[in-house]
């Protein structure tokens, strides 16, 4: 049985990568020998790029998972890194040949599979892609999957994403993701710190997010959360911030219906909103 391609937000490109290679759940295998010199030149570059602007910038639970990455030349093969995570936290990650729907997104996360694209970006998309490629999702999201705490957050936000779909609630859902492990802030003891896998492999978006003083940075709140649009095309205009990923694991422990209800009833707002509840976090 065939799958359905998706599409990033309400674009209109054609989707990426070869769908009918995927499974009833999305998967595929990886295909390694199929990658070219030249995807695995994009792939080095792309690595020493990001990882030489991570000091100061990047979480520390970040950059001591790194290593666990593997292989930094080449385009690293998905089995050799689960030599090393499955016995780390219990998580795999799989190979997707793009975006994939909800339902089974969630469905992978809850039993601790993490899909990873497979196709990686040509080089006139050298710095800045659209959609998320294996570039975006071996460097920006696997390294923290290492990290326990974190890697049972992802785990539990896969359980409560099968709930919000059953809910009509997975767009409220997504934001929670959005603002965390793709885009999400920590305070650290040397000032605050990116931990976002969106963030983490954007060189602009790094820095800016971090230091830039013309940027909201907000503590998270579940409700404030949920109700922020967010951008898919520029660099975020709010950015939650948290103080551990333990903090974050006990925050979203509790049923999310009474949110969902709550974040219905007050409605949404813009990606640049300021309200009188915010709690902002100040540089320095």
């Amino acid at each position: 049985m065939a799958v359905e391609p998706v599409v990033y937000g309400a674009s209109e490109r054609p989707p990426r990568g070869d769908y009918s290679r995927a499974r009833e759940d999305y998967t595929c295998p990886q295909n390694w020998s199929t990658y070219t010199e030249a995807d695995h030149d994009t792939y080095r570059r792309l690595y020493e790029r990001q990882s030489a602007l991570l000091p100061g910038l990047a979480s520390q639970a970040f950059i001591d998972a790194l290593p666990s990455l593997g292989v930094r030349d080449r385009i690293p093969r998905f089995d050799e890194i689960n030599e090393r995570l499955r016995p780390a936290t219990g998580w795999e990650i799989v190979a997707v040949p793009g975006l994939i729907p909800e339902r089974p997104f969630f469905d992978l996360l809850a039993n601790r599979r993490f899909p990873v694209t497979d196709w990686i970006r040509t080089p006139e998309e050298f710095d800045y892609i659209v959609e998320p490629d294996v570039f975006h999702d071996l460097f920006g999201h696997v390294p923290l999957l290492f990290n326990p705490v974190f890697a049972d957050y992802v785990q539990r936000y896969g359980q409560g994403g099968l709930k919000a779909h059953d809910l009509g609630a997975g767009e409220l859902l997504s934001r929670l993701y959005w603002y965390t492990i793709e885009f999400g802030l920590i305070r650290e003891p040397h000032g605050l710190r990116a931990y976002g896998a969106g963030i983490l492999s954007s060189s602009g978006e790094l820095r800016h997010s971090v230091t830039s003083p013309r940027t909201r940075r907000i503590a998270l709140d579940l409700v404030r959360c949920m109700r922020t649009r967010y951008k898919i095309d520029d660099y975020q205009a709010t950015y939650f911030v948290i103080d551990s990923f333990e903090q974050l694991f006990e925050m979203t422990a509790p049923d999310f219906t009474p949110i969902y209800e709550t974040v219905r009833a007050l409605g949404e707002l813009p990606a640049d909103a300021s309200i009188a509840s915010d709690s902002p976090i100040t540089l320095g």
